[in-house]
Protein backbone atom coordinates (compact mmCIF):
# COMPACT_ATOMS: atom_id res chain seq x y z
CA UNK A 1 0.00 0.00 0.00
CA UNK A 2 1.34 3.42 -1.17
CA UNK A 3 1.15 6.10 1.70
CA UNK A 4 0.97 8.73 -1.39
CA UNK A 5 -2.22 7.34 -3.01
CA UNK A 6 -3.64 5.85 0.16
CA UNK A 7 -7.48 6.64 0.78
CA UNK A 8 -7.51 6.87 4.86
CA UNK A 9 -10.57 6.77 4.61
CA UNK A 10 -10.82 3.26 4.11
CA UNK A 11 -9.41 2.84 7.47
CA UNK A 12 -12.09 3.81 9.37
CA UNK A 13 -14.59 1.14 7.60
CA UNK A 14 -11.26 -1.47 8.06
CA UNK A 15 -11.63 -0.73 12.04
CA UNK A 16 -15.71 -1.15 12.03
CA UNK A 17 -15.72 -4.61 10.36
CA UNK A 18 -13.02 -5.62 12.58
CA UNK A 19 -14.67 -3.89 15.98
CA UNK A 20 -18.03 -4.55 15.08
CA UNK A 21 -17.76 -7.84 13.18
CA UNK A 22 -20.44 -7.43 10.33
CA UNK A 23 -21.27 -5.47 7.44
CA UNK A 24 -24.12 -4.18 8.87
CA UNK A 25 -22.98 -3.18 12.20
CA UNK A 26 -19.76 -1.53 10.90
CA UNK A 27 -22.36 0.20 8.57
CA UNK A 28 -24.21 1.43 11.78
CA UNK A 29 -21.32 2.53 13.45
CA UNK A 30 -20.06 4.85 10.78
CA UNK A 31 -23.61 6.04 10.18
CA UNK A 32 -22.87 4.47 6.24
CA UNK A 33 -24.95 2.19 4.10
CA UNK A 34 -24.48 -1.02 3.76
CA UNK A 35 -23.72 -0.88 0.09
CA UNK A 36 -21.05 1.58 0.94
CA UNK A 37 -19.37 -0.59 3.41
CA UNK A 38 -19.30 -3.54 0.98
CA UNK A 39 -17.75 -1.09 -1.74
CA UNK A 40 -15.21 0.38 0.61
CA UNK A 41 -14.48 -3.39 1.71
CA UNK A 42 -13.80 -4.31 -1.94
CA UNK A 43 -11.41 -1.31 -2.10
CA UNK A 44 -9.34 -2.50 0.73
CA UNK A 45 -9.44 -6.07 -0.39
CA UNK A 46 -8.04 -4.31 -4.00
CA UNK A 47 -5.49 -2.13 -1.85
CA UNK A 48 -4.39 -5.03 0.04
CA UNK A 49 -4.27 -7.73 -2.58
CA UNK A 50 -6.30 -9.64 0.06
CA UNK A 51 -9.70 -10.70 0.93
CA UNK A 52 -9.40 -9.42 4.25
CA UNK A 53 -12.80 -10.56 5.95
CA UNK A 54 -14.61 -14.00 4.98
CA UNK A 55 -17.91 -14.82 5.99
CA UNK A 56 -18.57 -16.55 9.22
CA UNK A 57 -22.04 -17.54 10.15
CA UNK A 58 -24.33 -14.27 9.98
CA UNK A 59 -21.14 -12.19 10.21
CA UNK A 60 -17.72 -11.80 8.92
CA UNK A 61 -13.98 -12.76 10.31
CA UNK A 62 -10.34 -11.71 9.95
CA UNK A 63 -7.90 -13.31 7.37
CA UNK A 64 -4.37 -13.57 8.63
CA UNK A 65 -3.32 -10.68 6.96
CA UNK A 66 -5.69 -8.62 8.39
CA UNK A 67 -4.83 -9.84 11.75
CA UNK A 68 -1.48 -8.76 11.07
CA UNK A 69 -2.50 -5.12 9.76
CA UNK A 70 -4.45 -5.16 12.40
CA UNK A 71 -2.30 -4.64 15.76
CA UNK A 72 -0.29 -1.17 14.29
CA UNK A 73 -3.16 0.25 12.82
CA UNK A 74 -5.49 -0.19 16.22
CA UNK A 75 -2.66 1.76 17.91
CA UNK A 76 -2.49 4.13 15.37
CA UNK A 77 -5.83 4.83 14.92
CA UNK A 78 -6.29 5.14 18.56
CA UNK A 79 -3.73 7.83 18.97
CA UNK A 80 -5.28 10.16 15.93
CA UNK A 81 -8.78 9.68 17.45
CA UNK A 82 -7.20 10.68 21.11
CA UNK A 83 -5.36 13.85 19.83
CA UNK A 84 -8.74 14.93 17.22
CA UNK A 85 -11.94 13.83 19.17
CA UNK A 86 -13.30 16.67 21.33
CA UNK A 87 -15.02 14.35 23.86
CA UNK A 88 -13.20 11.57 25.91
CA UNK A 89 -14.61 8.50 26.96
CA UNK A 90 -16.96 9.48 30.16
CA UNK A 91 -17.90 6.60 32.34
CA UNK A 92 -20.20 8.09 34.63
CA UNK A 93 -22.57 9.50 31.84
CA UNK A 94 -21.80 5.73 29.30
CA UNK A 95 -24.94 3.29 29.43
CA UNK A 96 -22.58 0.75 27.52
CA UNK A 97 -23.35 -3.35 27.39
CA UNK A 98 -20.48 -5.43 27.75
CA UNK A 99 -20.16 -9.27 28.50
CA UNK A 100 -17.22 -10.98 30.50
CA UNK A 101 -17.15 -14.99 29.86
CA UNK A 102 -15.69 -16.36 33.17
CA UNK A 103 -16.91 -19.66 35.41
CA UNK A 104 -18.91 -19.36 38.08
CA UNK A 105 -16.00 -19.74 40.59
CA UNK A 106 -14.24 -16.72 38.95
CA UNK A 107 -17.86 -14.58 38.67
CA UNK A 108 -18.05 -15.46 42.42
CA UNK A 109 -14.71 -13.40 42.77
CA UNK A 110 -14.84 -10.83 40.32
CA UNK A 111 -18.59 -9.64 39.90
CA UNK A 112 -19.34 -8.29 43.69
CA UNK A 113 -16.03 -6.64 43.41
CA UNK A 114 -16.86 -4.95 39.70
CA UNK A 115 -20.77 -4.54 40.46
CA UNK A 116 -19.43 -2.16 43.63
CA UNK A 117 -16.93 -0.26 41.12
CA UNK A 118 -19.33 0.47 38.53
CA UNK A 119 -21.83 1.53 41.20
CA UNK A 120 -19.65 4.46 41.92
CA UNK A 121 -17.70 5.03 38.53
CA UNK A 122 -20.30 3.64 35.82
CA UNK A 123 -23.92 3.78 37.45
CA UNK A 124 -25.47 2.89 33.74
CA UNK A 125 -22.75 0.65 32.45
CA UNK A 126 -24.49 -3.24 32.09
CA UNK A 127 -22.18 -6.09 32.73
CA UNK A 128 -23.20 -9.27 31.63
CA UNK A 129 -20.89 -13.02 32.30
CA UNK A 130 -21.84 -15.61 30.06
CA UNK A 131 -20.08 -19.33 30.73
CA UNK A 132 -16.45 -20.12 30.10
CA UNK A 133 -15.41 -23.30 29.40
CA UNK A 134 -11.33 -22.92 29.33
CA UNK A 135 -11.67 -24.67 25.89
CA UNK A 136 -13.79 -21.92 23.84
CA UNK A 137 -13.24 -18.43 25.22
CA UNK A 138 -10.89 -18.00 22.21
CA UNK A 139 -13.57 -18.48 19.34
CA UNK A 140 -16.17 -16.47 21.39
CA UNK A 141 -13.69 -13.86 21.76
CA UNK A 142 -13.64 -13.73 18.03
CA UNK A 143 -17.19 -14.41 16.84
CA UNK A 144 -17.80 -10.54 19.34
CA UNK A 145 -20.23 -12.84 21.32
CA UNK A 146 -18.22 -11.71 24.41
CA UNK A 147 -16.01 -8.32 24.84
CA UNK A 148 -13.89 -9.98 27.63
CA UNK A 149 -12.96 -13.56 28.91
CA UNK A 150 -11.20 -14.35 32.91
CA UNK A 151 -9.88 -17.50 32.46
CA UNK A 152 -7.02 -19.75 32.71
CA UNK A 153 -5.77 -20.64 29.53
CA UNK A 154 -5.17 -23.93 28.30
CA UNK A 155 -1.27 -24.78 28.15
CA UNK A 156 -2.13 -27.29 25.97
CA UNK A 157 -3.50 -25.55 22.84
CA UNK A 158 -1.10 -22.33 20.93
CA UNK A 159 -2.59 -19.17 21.96
CA UNK A 160 -4.21 -17.58 18.53
CA UNK A 161 -2.38 -14.14 17.59
CA UNK A 162 -5.51 -12.13 18.37
CA UNK A 163 -5.51 -12.80 22.10
CA UNK A 164 -4.11 -9.83 24.39
CA UNK A 165 -4.21 -10.89 28.07
CA UNK A 166 -3.06 -9.85 31.58
CA UNK A 167 -2.54 -11.56 34.22
CA UNK A 168 -4.50 -10.74 37.31
CA UNK A 169 -4.11 -13.57 40.05
CA UNK A 170 -2.74 -17.30 40.68
CA UNK A 171 -5.36 -19.57 42.72
CA UNK A 172 -3.84 -22.24 44.72
CA UNK A 173 -5.41 -25.60 44.93
CA UNK A 174 -6.64 -27.67 48.40
CA UNK A 175 -8.57 -30.40 49.46
CA UNK A 176 -12.23 -29.72 50.18
CA UNK A 177 -14.65 -32.14 52.65
CA UNK A 178 -17.18 -31.93 54.81
CA UNK A 179 -17.05 -30.84 58.41
CA UNK A 180 -16.72 -34.27 60.33
CA UNK A 181 -15.98 -36.48 57.10
CA UNK A 182 -13.25 -39.00 58.12
CA UNK A 183 -10.01 -37.48 56.23
CA UNK A 184 -10.96 -34.18 59.18
CA UNK A 185 -8.97 -35.67 61.58
CA UNK A 186 -5.35 -34.86 60.46
CA UNK A 187 -3.72 -31.62 59.05
CA UNK A 188 -2.16 -33.60 55.80
CA UNK A 189 -3.99 -36.08 54.28
CA UNK A 190 -2.34 -39.34 53.40
CA UNK A 191 -1.55 -39.78 50.05
CA UNK A 192 -2.69 -43.40 49.45
CA UNK A 193 -5.82 -42.56 51.50
CA UNK A 194 -6.55 -39.24 49.36
CA UNK A 195 -6.23 -41.39 45.95
CA UNK A 196 -8.58 -43.84 47.34
CA UNK A 197 -11.20 -41.30 48.58
CA UNK A 198 -14.32 -40.84 46.56
CA UNK A 199 -13.80 -37.46 44.10
CA UNK A 200 -16.11 -35.35 42.84
CA UNK A 201 -15.00 -32.69 40.79
CA UNK A 202 -15.52 -29.81 38.04
CA UNK A 203 -15.10 -29.70 34.13
CA UNK A 204 -16.37 -26.83 32.43
CA UNK A 205 -17.08 -28.46 29.21
CA UNK A 206 -18.88 -31.06 30.71
CA UNK A 207 -16.85 -33.77 28.78
CA UNK A 208 -13.13 -33.15 29.13
CA UNK A 209 -10.96 -34.66 32.27
CA UNK A 210 -10.46 -31.81 34.87
CA UNK A 211 -7.17 -30.65 35.28
CA UNK A 212 -6.21 -32.14 38.26
CA UNK A 213 -6.41 -36.01 36.85
CA UNK A 214 -3.79 -35.15 33.76
CA UNK A 215 -1.92 -33.80 36.07
CA UNK A 216 -2.11 -36.70 38.35
CA UNK A 217 -1.64 -38.98 35.13
CA UNK A 218 1.20 -37.30 34.17
CA UNK A 219 2.89 -38.38 37.44
CA UNK A 220 1.49 -41.75 36.19
CA UNK A 221 -1.13 -41.56 39.45
CA UNK A 222 -5.11 -42.07 39.38
CA UNK A 223 -7.80 -40.82 42.08
CA UNK A 224 -11.33 -42.27 42.25
CA UNK A 225 -13.31 -39.88 40.46
CA UNK A 226 -16.69 -40.88 40.67
CA UNK A 227 -18.59 -37.62 39.99
CA UNK A 228 -18.15 -34.72 37.69
CA UNK A 229 -20.27 -31.43 37.48
CA UNK A 230 -19.88 -28.33 35.29
CA UNK A 231 -20.40 -25.61 38.24
CA UNK A 232 -17.61 -25.18 41.38
CA UNK A 233 -20.94 -24.03 43.23
CA UNK A 234 -22.55 -27.39 42.52
CA UNK A 235 -18.97 -29.29 43.40
CA UNK A 236 -19.15 -27.40 46.98
CA UNK A 237 -22.73 -28.86 47.07
CA UNK A 238 -22.08 -32.23 46.50
CA UNK A 239 -18.93 -31.92 49.22
CA UNK A 240 -21.66 -30.43 52.14
CA UNK A 241 -23.90 -33.26 51.93
CA UNK A 242 -22.00 -36.34 51.41
CA UNK A 243 -18.46 -37.91 51.88
CA UNK A 244 -16.87 -37.07 48.83
CA UNK A 245 -13.73 -35.00 48.45
CA UNK A 246 -13.17 -32.47 46.44
CA UNK A 247 -9.83 -30.57 45.11
CA UNK A 248 -10.94 -27.02 44.52
CA UNK A 249 -9.42 -23.98 43.35
CA UNK A 250 -8.51 -21.30 46.89
CA UNK A 251 -7.81 -17.47 46.04
CA UNK A 252 -6.33 -16.45 49.26
CA UNK A 253 -7.49 -13.20 50.57
CA UNK A 254 -10.62 -13.17 47.62
CA UNK A 255 -12.46 -15.98 48.17
CA UNK A 256 -15.83 -15.44 49.29
CA UNK A 257 -18.22 -16.48 51.93
CA UNK A 258 -18.90 -19.90 50.84
CA UNK A 259 -17.02 -22.81 53.13
CA UNK A 260 -19.75 -23.36 55.62
CA UNK A 261 -19.70 -26.62 56.85
CA UNK A 262 -16.89 -27.51 54.92
CA UNK A 263 -12.47 -28.23 56.01
CA UNK A 264 -10.30 -27.34 53.28
CA UNK A 265 -6.68 -29.15 54.04
CA UNK A 266 -3.32 -28.91 51.47
CA UNK A 267 -3.71 -31.01 48.79
CA UNK A 268 -1.01 -34.09 49.15
CA UNK A 269 -0.14 -33.59 45.69
CA UNK A 270 0.27 -30.11 44.43
CA UNK A 271 -0.48 -29.62 41.21
CA UNK A 272 1.81 -26.55 39.33
CA UNK A 273 0.03 -23.14 39.95
CA UNK A 274 -2.45 -21.70 37.17
CA UNK A 275 -2.87 -17.88 36.37
CA UNK A 276 -6.18 -16.63 35.73
CA UNK A 277 -5.80 -13.83 33.33
CA UNK A 278 -8.30 -11.02 32.00
CA UNK A 279 -8.36 -11.89 27.93
CA UNK A 280 -9.48 -9.32 24.91
CA UNK A 281 -9.18 -9.61 21.27
CA UNK A 282 -6.54 -7.09 19.59
CA UNK A 283 -9.93 -5.60 17.61
CA UNK A 284 -10.59 -3.77 20.89
CA UNK A 285 -7.08 -2.11 21.59
CA UNK A 286 -8.67 1.03 20.03
CA UNK A 287 -11.67 1.17 21.91
CA UNK A 288 -12.02 3.90 24.89
CA UNK A 289 -14.56 1.70 26.51
CA UNK A 290 -12.82 -1.35 26.27
CA UNK A 291 -9.56 0.16 27.54
CA UNK A 292 -11.46 1.56 30.23
CA UNK A 293 -13.35 -1.44 31.28
CA UNK A 294 -10.00 -3.11 31.12
CA UNK A 295 -8.18 -0.83 33.48
CA UNK A 296 -11.05 -1.10 35.75
CA UNK A 297 -10.63 -4.71 36.01
CA UNK A 298 -6.65 -4.68 36.00
CA UNK A 299 -6.99 -2.10 39.19
CA UNK A 300 -9.20 -4.14 40.79
CA UNK A 301 -6.92 -7.66 40.47
CA UNK A 302 -3.91 -7.23 38.89
CA UNK A 303 -0.73 -8.20 41.08
CA UNK A 304 1.74 -5.26 41.59
CA UNK A 305 4.65 -6.13 39.13
CA UNK A 306 8.09 -6.62 40.59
Amino acid sequence: MNYRHADLNLLKVFEALMTEGTVTRAAEKLSLTQPTVSNALRRLRDTFDDPLFVRSGAGVKPTRRALDLWEPLAQSLHAIRSTLDSERFDAVQSTASLSIAMSDYVASIVVPRLAAKLSRSAPSMQIHTIPNTLVDFGPVLADNRADFAISVYNEEVQRPAFLKSRALWSPGFVCVMRAGHPLDRSERIPLKKFLAARHVDVSLAGKTLPSYDVFLRSRGMQRNLVVTVNHYAAAYDVVRRSDLIAVLPWSQALEPERMAGLRHAPVPLEAPPRVIELFWHQRHESSALHQWLKNVVLGLFEKPRT
